[in-house]
């Protein structure tokens, strides 16, 4: 099978398109002919070997597929031929992948490859940090981060099947488009958003900010937040880890949460299928799409990757396999 592999630490431009053997399915697995894959952060992380998981050189990266199960164990519940997600972690950028069943979702008829590989990391991603990590109930005020990225997009639209209102924060009247396209309610410009999300909630504030992105904004996130607000930190796209003086919290009775669903995914790969079963309906409504934002054939896997390391990206990248 033709992938790509990352064999040296030096950011996106090191890895290498290759022939290598096709994987064996193991007991429990699924074999899948991978049709797309979608480019992650944590594929840029790795790159440079700066992700929590640190795999030996060398390996294939993937965090996220869609394609068509070749082979399936007895009791994998999966059959040849059936159109499937997942979300292996390692192993995507690849013709051909052997991954945990639990870890395979169904995929509708209506949903391309390419969409397909843009559900399974952000929208599980968004689901975890808005039921488990927020506990976010209908009609609450949202404020996302990164509104036009594909985190960003997929909390829009998660937010909006939990009947919650969403403020998206975008650097470009580009990215706007992109969040209003996702359905963002309102959108306002990352210089200033403080000032802006007074405006449009009455000097209240908002119930949860989602943060993907961290840095210099953090701050003003936590004086947007109402009283009994949350915010919930998804990672540091923006490159810089802030912290935070705890009075603030106490002061005005207001929560940080780390959301870390690479946790979830390791401790509890079950809770996964529930995570998915949850959308299914608003996957199979039209209400949950990957806005696509650019798409690469896998042999340029590093240009890819290149434009998330950049932050030029709007919307989901993916890679065509097939």
């Amino acid at each position: 099978m033709r992938a790509v592999q990352i064999t040296r630490l030096e950011g996106p431009q090191a890895v290498e398109y290759r022939e290598l053997d096709d994987p064996v399915p193991g007991p429990g697995e699924v074999l899948i002919e991978v049709h797309a894959a979608g480019v992650t952060f944590p594929d840029v992380l790795l790159t440079r070997g700066e992700y929590q998981l640190k795999p030996e050189l060398p390996f294939i990266p993937g965090y996220e597929v869609a394609g068509v199960v070749r082979v399936a164990s007895a009791d994998a519940g999966f059959e040849p031929g059936d159109r499937v997600a997942a979300i292996p972690v390692f192993g995507g950028y690849a013709e051909l992948l052997s991954v945990d069943a639990r870890l395979v979702f169904p995929l509708p008829d209506h949903v391309s490859f390419v969409a397909g590989a843009g559900l399974s990391l952000n929208y599980l991603t968004v689901d975890y940090a808005f039921v488990r990590r927020g506990g976010l109930l209908p009609g609450e005020t949202v404020l996302i981060h990164g509104a036009a990225g594909g985190v960003g997009t997929a909390g829009i639209q998660v937010a909006h099947a939990m009947d919650a209102r969403v403020i998206a924060v975008v650097s470009t009247p580009e990215k706007a488009e992109i969040a209003r396209k996702a359905g963002a309610d309102e959108v306002v410009a990352v210089d200033g958003f403080r000032d802006s999300v007074a405006t449009l909630t009455g000097g209240l504030g908002v119930d949860m900010v989602l943060d993907p992105v961290g840095g210099d904004r953090f701050t003003d996130s936590l004086r947007c937040l109402r009283s009994e607000g949350r915010l919930l930190v998804l990672g540091f796209t923006g490159g810089a880890i802030p912290t935070v003086k705890v009075n603030r919290l106490l002061n005005r009775d207001i929560d940080v949460r780390g959301s870390a669903f690479g946790r979830v995914w390791w401790l509890e790969p079950a809770y996964l299928r529930s995570q998915w079963d949850r959308l299914l309906p608003h996957i199979e409504s039209g209400a949950i799409e990957t806005v696509i934002g650019s798409t690469y054939p896998l042999r340029d896997a590093a240009q890819a990757l290149r434009e998330l390391d950049e932050r030029r990206a709007i919307g989901k990248i993916v890679l065509e396999v097939r």
